[in-house]
């Protein structure tokens, strides 16, 4: 095989190749909704508080421990569970307790949730709780929102910017 046939071979594969990652780059089309639906996204994660305060451990209690473990505070890692809440339209959504993780249960509780539903305007109520030694929820949001179709609504809590943000 002479060298222009070689050449005029590589060029047809690489045409073919490029016509193969062009088609798949525009076709076929993906829409991640259907048209006349839209998205709410529940995602969160955040350490509750803890259940319980820190108490002074007393003179007679320290001098029983050894002397690198007489630390003047007592206080447990366990923190309390993220109880959240979500009701679209006067009906219930989404109900859901996040344990804390990690073996002492000291960590953040995670929480990711999706949920499809019609494009339009819908009464939105969240309710957000991480303290069990409180009966209510610390946090609470109602709105009005106005979903487009194809939009997507993320439910975000963050203590710095109040609480329950809506993005």
């Amino acid at each position: 095989m002479n060298q222009a046939t070689k050449i005029f071979a590589q060029a047809l594969l690489y045409a073919a190749f490029a016509a193969v990652v062009g088609y798949f780059a525009t076709a076929p089309v993906y829409r991640h909704l259907p048209a006349d639906q839209a998205l709410i996204k529940l995602s969160f994660s955040h350490s509750g508080k803890l259940l319980a305060e820190c108490r002074q451990r007393s003179p007679e209690e320290l001098a029983k421990m050894p002397p690198n473990m007489r630390a003047p505070m007592d206080c447990r890692r366990e923190r309390s569970p993220v109880a959240i809440e979500i009701d679209l339209d006067g009906k219930p959504l989404f109900r859901h307790i996040a344990p804390p993780s990690g073996l002492s249960k000291d960590g953040a509780s995670t929480v990711y949730q999706r949920f499809t539903l019609p494009a339009g305007t819908h009464q939105l109520a969240v309710r957000f709780s991480d303290d069990v030694n409180k009966k209510d929820f610390g946090y609470q949001r109602a709105e009005t929102v106005t979903l487009a179709p194809g939009k997507v609504l993320v439910i975000d809590f963050d203590a710095e910017k109040g609480g329950i943000t809506l993005i």
